[in-house]
């Protein structure tokens, strides 16, 4: 280390060692390619080592403004990274270190190209007049998006939005669980959109911001500016609708904006974690305007889904890992793909700290914990008794000979849960399920995947179960 690079740190108690040095260079140098050379160069780096103590990484940025938005949107994934290469690593503190406090060697990174924020300025004043609209993740593009079975239907609904010169449906409604790309194709919807139709103006932002401005208007006593600016947009896009639940005066200003855009033949996207109709603290008439126009729900990813998505960040990370640590990644984590595509970054860049190549046996130790946690916490015995709950059927018909539908329906999906959710090989289900043969359970599995394309409601009651196992 150069002498003057102590000035960076607190006190020589909270140096970093060389261990943590080299842990955040490579960290520092990753994030490029985790979240992409603009929100990279805009964001993540100026961010610069100051300390380490007692578990805590300490790093700073030169403003306020970029500690906060680092610290809502990229911190848990930094984090995270860091984590998933030194496990004593535990907690990811962003202070803010003015220019002038740097060491000289650290002007170059602190004179960084100031971040594109989502906020008034002359050059976006004519697209986003009051600076309503957060900013889109240059990774999320169609481009980038793995198309299977359980979202082809919301997938194709997003590009025809953003082909057609006229509104085709109004609202998209996307809805499903947590990381199953609703996000993702809010993010490529908007980026295309802004390319296809550089005049149209596009406003992407949370339920949660919205009430927040709304909040703040009222505060201010200025709704109507508020009014102005958002029913003066050509499309809004609103992330996590479900997040205005019980905000009655919320809900009165988005309802009345809805209509506003619907009259004005404004195309209007929509997310959240359910179907409209089941989305609990809505009014009804807001309920009955969000299932207006086409409600695309994206299911639980299939083996065949989740394969092909690490196939492409494979490809996108232009990292040498072998087809066998893919198909084991893709059966055994199945909980979200966000959850997948960590799994991934964890292992890629334990190989490139550690210079070892990534194996099988290198994977199931990095990956230990995450792998753990999901054998524990859910059991064969569990998923039945869930399952047997939810469809109100006694637990022993889970290993009877009974072959009612409404009996033998739930118990492939419990066949099929215990496939996803376990490590367990399919004799071994079987023989959880009345001593049944591994084929029967080969063919549950394949029945539920293709029924949670066919029929909603069974992709819906796969997804309600799942999560009340894993969460």
């Amino acid at each position: 280390m150069k002498s003057n690079e102590v000035l960076s740190f607190k006190n020589d108690s909270f140096k970093p060692t060389p261990e943590i040095l080299d842990l955040w260079n490579t960290i520092h140098n990753a994030l490029r390619g985790e979240f992409g050379e603009a929100v990279f160069r805009s964001w993540l780096k100026p961010l610069t080592l100051q300390a380490y103590y007692h578990g805590t990484l300490e790093v700073s940025v030169p403003t306020r403004f970029m500690r906060d938005w680092i610290q809502s949107h990229y911190s848990a994934r930094i984090l995270e990274m860091c984590a998933g290469v030194n496990a004593d690593v535990r907690r990811l503190e962003i202070v803010v270190v003015q220019s002038g406090a740097r060491p000289a060697e650290d002007e170059q990174v602190a004179a960084a190209p100031a971040p594109v924020a989502p906020v008034k300025s002359n050059q976006n004043e004519e697209e986003d007049p009051f600076g309503l609209s957060a900013p889109f993740d240059p990774r999320f593009t169609f481009d980038t998006f793995v198309v299977g079975k359980p979202n082809a239907l919301a997938h194709a609904a997003a590009r025809r939005i953003v082909e057609s010169p006229n509104v085709p449906f109004n609202p998209l409604f996307l809805y499903g669980g947590v990381g199953l790309g609703k996000t993702h194709l809010m993010h490529a919807i908007g980026q295309a959109m802004k390319d296809k139709w550089p005049n149209r103006r596009v406003v992407y932002l949370s339920a949660e911001k919205f009430m927040y401005q709304f909040v703040r208007a009222l505060r201010a006593k200025d709704t109507m500016a508020f009014k102005e600016a958002f029913r003066s947009v050509d499309v809004l896009m609103i992330d996590d609708i479900q997040f205005i639940s019980g905000k009655e005066s919320t809900q009165e200003e988005f309802f009345h904006t809805f209509n506003a855009l619907v009259d004005q033949n404004k195309q209007i996207v929509i997310s959240a974690d359910k179907a409209p109709s089941d989305l609990t603290g809505l009014e009804e008439r807001l309920r009955s305007r969000l299932a207006w126009g086409l409600v695309a729900d994206i299911h639980p990813s299939t083996y065949d889904l989740r394969l092909g998505i690490l196939q492409s960040k494979r490809e996108q990370l232009g990292a040498e890992i072998p087809d066998a640590v893919l198909e084991f990644l893709a059966l055994k984590v199945t909980s979200n793909i966000r959850e997948l595509e960590g799994a991934l970054n964890r292992i890629v860049a334990h190989a490139d700290v550690t210079k070892q190549p990534v194996t099988l046996e290198s994977t199931q130790d990095v990956l230990q914990d995450l792998l753990r946690a999901h054998d524990r916490r859910i059991t064969i015995d569990e998923i039945q008794r869930k399952v047997a709950e939810h469809y109100n059927i006694r637990l022993p018909d889970m290993h009877s000979a009974r072959r009612a539908r409404n009996v033998a329906r739930p118990r492939q999906v419990a066949m099929y849960l215990a496939k996803q959710l376990t490590s367990r090989s399919l004799p071994e289900i079987g023989r959880k399920f009345g001593g049944r043969d591994h084929t029967t359970v080969m063919h549950a599995v394949r029945k539920i995947e293709e029924l949670m394309v066919e029929d909603a409601q069974i992709a819906q009651d796969v997804d309600v179960i799942r999560r009340s196992l894993t969460g």
